[in-house]
């Protein structure tokens, strides 16, 4: 479905994925960026009507730089998310470097978080975001640079999301999050080159995506850099962190878990052994895929009470 000035204009996305899934997919313009929205549906028999479906936001990687919810395998985790844990899902899409440099994709995810408000509060919202959908249960969930988003996300709105209600985060998960610093960390340094990310591109990444004349302990790149405000005073929603046990940066992400746990933040952090970055979204649809499923569907009931 694509929103414009002059109202909604119906265009179903073509994905022969999603209709053996049972899935429905629908997309959502606005003036800064395309959303698409894949829920969970039986075509064959109506859905329970005491059964609200909680709300993903899935953010998309690339290094700020790259990327895109319309890319296949973006789009099919979605897809897995949406039939796995039997929820709708919202995909935005945000700008990228070097044309627009950060916060531009920081702004863009917020944007797109705040539409979702605006529309539940619309008189004609659509039906898929009124009916049968649990505002007050939605979680964030980035992947790569989306999972640095989903982090500036979660400081910025804080607990509870006051600012978005009705709507209500009730966590963050942050799969392998791009994080960068100018001091490398062990798995940098000693680490075997990954088939599609070495220190090269890394670097390239925060060159082209970072504000101008700014280096990788930016606090967009390091929360914890020289420059980033202190969060230990800070209250965050509860954060799940998952990251594969062969990737470049798994110290740098284990050490973001291991801080936030020593503020006494609520954080738990997965390491899938021998996985690389991307282990997720390149076979959402695989084993490993329903593993990481499984630690997604017990962080959401641990935390939609």
């Amino acid at each position: 479905m694509i929103f414009s000035e002059a109202g909604p204009n119906y265009s179903p996305i073509p994905h022969n994925k999603a209709h053996t899934l049972g899935i429905g997919a629908k997309t959502a313009s606005t003036k800064r960026n395309t959303t698409s929205i894949s829920a969970s549906t039986n075509p064959v028999s109506p859905p329970n009507p005491d059964t609200k479906l909680p709300i993903l936001f899935f953010i998309h990687g690339g290094g700020f730089i790259v990327g895109s919810r319309t890319w296949p395998n973006c789009h099919n985790c979605g897809l897995r998310l949406a039939s796995g844990l039997q929820a709708l899902v919202v995909a935005p899409d945000y700008r990228l470097a070097p044309e627009h440099r950060l916060p531009a994709a920081l702004d863009d995810t917020l944007s797109a978080v705040k539409w979702l408000q605006n529309e539940i509060l619309a008189e004609n919202s659509d039906a898929w975001l009124r009916d049968g959908v649990d505002f007050d249960k939605v979680f964030i969930v980035g992947d790569s640079s989306g999972g640095n988003l989903a982090h500036h996300l979660a400081v910025k709105l804080g607990p509870g999301s006051p600012e978005l209600a009705p709507v209500r985060v009730r966590g963050y998960v942050l799969i392998a999050p791009f994080f960068g610093g100018i001091v490398r960390t062990k798995s940098e340094v000693e680490g075997p080159p990954e088939p599609f990310l070495n220190l090269e591109i890394l670097d390239r990444f925060w060159r082209l995506s970072l504000p101008d004349g700014s280096n990788p302990d930016h606090p967009l790149a390091d929360p914890f850099g020289p420059l980033s405000p202190n969060l230990e005073s800070k209250k965050l929603d509860p954060i799940l962190v998952i990251v594969g046990g062969s990737e470049l940066m798994k110290d740098r992400i284990e050490n973001y878990a291991k801080k936030l746990k020593e503020q006494e933040k609520k954080i738990d952090c997965v390491v899938f052994q021998g996985k690389q970055h991307g282990f997720f979204t390149d076979e959402p649809f695989s084993q490993m895929g329903d593993r990481v499923l499984q630690q997604l569907k017990n962080f959401m009931s641990t935390n939609s009470d």
